[in-house]
């Protein structure tokens, strides 16, 4: 055994657990009440805030961020804050200058964040570096966090090597990050077991339960001296989210390692949840909640997975649900095999969709050729050299092989300004968020509280008929033309 220690429970329930299982429509007014007994539970930390719930809360509940995670802070002052944040995108879909970043981090430390797990789509530490620092510099913790994919240049080595590379930078804690829910026990276990032998700082790991192993593979990673797991509360648990507390907890009954988590106090927050969950049931789907064993054949995450079967009907190409999916593991191999999460999930799939419908890369997204590019950092393995060459002659902008935020300017002063001549505070709480979601953030000002009004379980259409969880939202990266992607957020 590892380690005598209980392993910690990190709870997700307020950020990826109606992220992945309600289209993060869970409103900060729905949390409140059950804050003092979350709080009281003793969890090694809340994941409040970060991923999909900052964009979410201004597209679709009419929330400042910040407002949320004040509100969060002073209702669980006791336990541990923890967000999901994306390196140099912050919580967006591209690269900001560093200044942004670091402004978000100081800010985001302001109002009470205390874990900020920093991760990179391409798992290119270069673009986790300046976030890290940040977080070091306003004293919190900074949670080095490694994606976990599967292709032929991923090994045990790659991911043990990584977490060497992310305590040599400085980080409080390892975490190792799987997306899509597709690391087996026995992985997990190797994994684990190679970071704790070779780091001295605290091992996490993050699942989901989308092709039915996430339960087993933190038993197994338990086994391994995993510090903490990430659990959920039902019914935003299992599924596309991670597994259920109470579950996890007797799953492990009898281990030496089992915590002891009240169960009373489990099946209260049990019970509040529920109801929550079948208000926001305009939002829910019962493809997410069971086991989809399709993950493991495309290798893709669960919410990318359900959502493009939408986005396929809606672009007449419901028979083409294969090949545009046995094109998704060609689109990363030549991508220079990419993890898929976001923003290259959405990137990756979208590509994928181009390629059946057009004939391969006859349509080539932008954002696919910023990746070929290295407009995203460095790929895991190179980019295939007629695609790169193609992206170059079709974009008109040359290959680069630096840290890409290397290639911006400081934002800060340009964004007050901006702010200013439309009327609005500019804090470096406005600037931030504005910087990523500009759109988002004006019409936050302009638009009418009943914009924001969340539906009725009654208006819900039939499975299948339309997906509200898909999400709409548009990628421009540098200036180039807005590209709109309807998949999940992850």
């Amino acid at each position: 055994m590892a380690s005598s220690k209980p392993v910690v429970f990190n709870n997700t329930v307020l950020r990826d657990g109606h992220q992945s299982l309600a289209a993060t429509r869970m409103p900060t007014s729905m949390m409140l009440p059950i804050c003092p007994l979350l709080d009281s539970m003793d969890f090694g930390a809340l994941e409040t805030w970060g991923g999909a719930t900052i964009d979410s809360g201004l597209r679709f509940l009419g929330e400042f961020p910040f407002d949320r995670l004040d509100a969060l802070k002073k209702a669980c002052p006791k336990t541990k804050h923890m967000m999901l944040f994306r390196g140099q995108n912050i919580v967006a879909y591209s690269h900001f200058p560093d200044d942004v970043v670091q402004a978000f981090v100081r800010t985001s430390a302001k109002h009470g964040m205390d874990i900020f797990r920093i991760f990179d789509a391409l798992n290119d530490t270069r673009n986790m570096e300046c976030a890290i620092k940040a977080v070091k510099e306003v004293g919190k913790e900074a949670h080095g966090t490694i994606c976990y994919t599967t292709s032929p240049v991923h090994t045990v080595d790659t991911f043990i090597r990584l977490g060497v590379e992310l305590e040599e930078m400085g980080c409080d804690a390892v975490v190792l990050k799987d997306m899509a829910g597709l690391i087996p026990p026995y992985v997990a276990h190797e994994i684990i077991s190679g970071l704790k032998s070779n780091i001295k700082i605290p091992v996490i790991i993050h699942t989901h339960e989308t092709a039915g192993m996430g339960a087993p593979t933190y038993y197994a990673a338990v086994d391994a001296g995993v510090d903490s797991i990430d659990t959920s509360i039902a019914p935003f648990a299992n599924g596309t989210g991670q597994p259920d507390t109470a579950r996890m907890q007797a799953l492990l009954k009898d281990h030496p390692r089992c915590p002891s988590y009240d169960t009373k106090k489990l099946r209260e927050l049990h019970l509040y949840f529920k109801k929550i969950y079948d208000e926001l049931g305009f939002y829910t789907s019962k493809k997410n909640e069971g086991i989809d064993t399709d993950v493991l054949n495309y290798q893709v995450p669960g919410g990318m997975l359900s959502n493009f079967r939408v986005q396929l009907k809606e672009q007449k190409m419901e028979d083409k649900f294969d090949q545009v999916f046995a094109e998704v593991p060609y689109v990363r191999e030549k991508l220079g095999w990419i993890p898929l999460v976001t923003p290259t999930s959405q990137i990756v799939g979208t590509q994928a969709m181009m390629n059946v419908k057009f004939g391969r890369w006859k349509m080539f997204t932008p954002q696919a050729m910023d990746i070929a590019l290295g407009y995203y950092g460095r790929t895991p393995a190179p980019v295939d050299a007629e695609v790169r060459k193609l992206a170059e002659e079709k974009s008109g902008k040359p290959p680069i092989d630096c840290r890409p935020a290397d290639l911006k300017k400081p934002g800060m002063e340009d964004l007050r300004e901006q702010l200013r001549e439309k009327g609005i505070k500019d804090d470096d709480e406005h600037c931030v968020i504005y910087a990523m979601f500009p759109q988002q953030l004006e019409d936050l000002y302009k638009k009418p509280r009943s914009a924001y009004a969340l539906k009725s379980p009654a208006d819900k259409k039939p499975e299948g008929a339309a997906n509200p969880s898909s999400g709409t939202f548009k990628i421009s990266i540098d200036g180039a033309a807005p590209h709109t992607v309807k998949v999940q957020q992850l």
